[in-house]
C-alpha cells in the first residue's frame, strides 16, 4: 500500500517498505503567540522561515495550519501555502476544518496533496472527501466520528473502516486514506496508549492502509515528555505508523534509529549520515 504525495518538483511514498515519512508540525500557531500574530498581521516572514527550518531538520512533508484568532483561513490559507512553496519544494499537507480554506489552499497548490484531515462525523465525511476526489487529494482519517473519540480499540477500527468505505463511494482509493489512530494522555487515562497502539496494529492488519499519528499528545501532563513521546513513537511506529506528524528536530533522531532497527535503513547510511553531520555542527 503506497501513499504518494507530490510537490511540483518532488515526489514522497508513504509505505510500509519505505523509511518513515517526517511531517513538520510547527507551522500551526495553536500555543505560539508569535506565529499567531504574524498570521492575523498577514506576515508570511515567521511562516517562510518554519518552512525553511523543518526541511534543514528533516520534514519531508510540512503540515500548514493557519488556524489562529482574528484568522480569516479562507485568505490566509492559500496565502501560506504560496509562501511555503516560495522557500521549499517538499510535498504540503494542507490542515484545516474549514472546508472553504481547503478549496482555496488547493487551487493555488501545485502537485498532490495530503489533506488534514476527514473524520467519521457525517458532516466531515461529505464536506471533506468530495475535495479529495475532486483535486485528486489523499487525505488523513481521524478516529472520531458524531459520539466523539472511541474508548476502545474495536471502535476506533470501526471508525477508520468507515471513513476507508465512505471514500471509496467517492472515488478516493484506500492508498489514499492516511489514518491517525489518536493518541491521548496517559496521565488522564493509564490505558491510552495501550489502546492507540493496539489500534495502530488492528488498522494494519485488517484495512492496510498507511498511518500517521501525533504522538505528543500521549505525554501531556507528564515530566519529560520528550523521552516518553520517543519511546511511544518507536512503539507506534512498529505497529504501523510510518507517517508521524512531529516537531522534526528532537524527533528525528528516534526516527531513524527505529527505522535502522526495524529494516528501513540498508546499512545504516541514513542514521550514519544524520550522525555525521550532527558532529559537524
Amino acid at each position: 500500500m503506497q501513499t504518494v504525495i507530490r510537490s511540483k518538483t518532488q515526489e514522497v511514498i508513504i509505505s510500509p517498505e519505505h523509511p518513515t515519512v517526517i511531517i513538520g508540525e510547527r507551522i500551526n500557531p495553536t500555543g505560539k503567540k508569535l506565529l499567531a500574530q504574524a498570521l492575523a498581521d498577514k506576515d508570511m516572514g515567521r511562516v517562510r522561515r518554519l518552512a525553511t527550518s523543518q526541511v534543514e531538520e528533516g520534514a519531508t512533508v510540512l503540515d500548514v495550519n493557519v488556524g489562529a484568532a482574528s484568522v480569516d483561513e479562507v485568505e490566509l490559507l492559500p496565502m501560506a501555502v504560496r509562501a511555503v512553496m516560495e522557500v521549499t519544494d517538499v510535498p504540503l499537507c494542507l490542515d484545516s476544518a474549514n472546508a472553504q480554506a481547503l478549496r482555496a489552499a488547493l487551487e493555488v497548490y501545485e502537485g498532490k496533496a495530503l489533506i488534514n484531515s476527514v473524520n467519521g462525523e457525517e458532516a466531515s465525511l461529505e464536506r471533506v472527501l468530495p475535495l479529495a476526489q475532486e483535486y485528486g487529494a489523499a487525505v488523513i482519517g481521524l478516529c472520531m466520528d458524531d459520539d466523539g473519540i472511541p474508548s476502545t480499540v474495536e471502535g476506533r477500527v470501526a471508525v477508520a473502516r468507515k471513513i476507508v468505505e465512505r471514500a471509496a463511494a467517492y472515488g478516493v482509493r484506500p492508498e489514499d486514506i492516511v489514518i491517525d489512530c489518536l493518541a491521548l494522555s496517559v496521565c488522564a487515562d493509564a490505558t491510552a496508549g495501550r489502546v492507540t497502539l493496539d489500534t495502530i496494529a488492528a488498522v494494519r492488519d485488517t484495512l492496510g492502509v498507511n498511518m500517521t499519528l501525533g504522538a505528543s499528545n500521549v505525554s501531556f501532563g507528564l515530566p519529560d515528555r520528550e523521552a516518553i513521546n520517543d519511546v511511544f513513537l518507536a512503539m507506534a511506529m512498529q505497529n504501523g505508523v510510518n507517517a508521524p506528524i512531529v516537531n522534526p528536530a528532537p524527533a528525528r533522531k528516534g526516527i531513524l534509529i527505529t527505522d535502522l532497527l526495524r529494516g528501513l535503513d540498508e546499512f545504516g547510511m541514513r542514521y550514519v549520515g544524520y550522525v555525521r553531520a550532527q558532529q559537524k555542527k
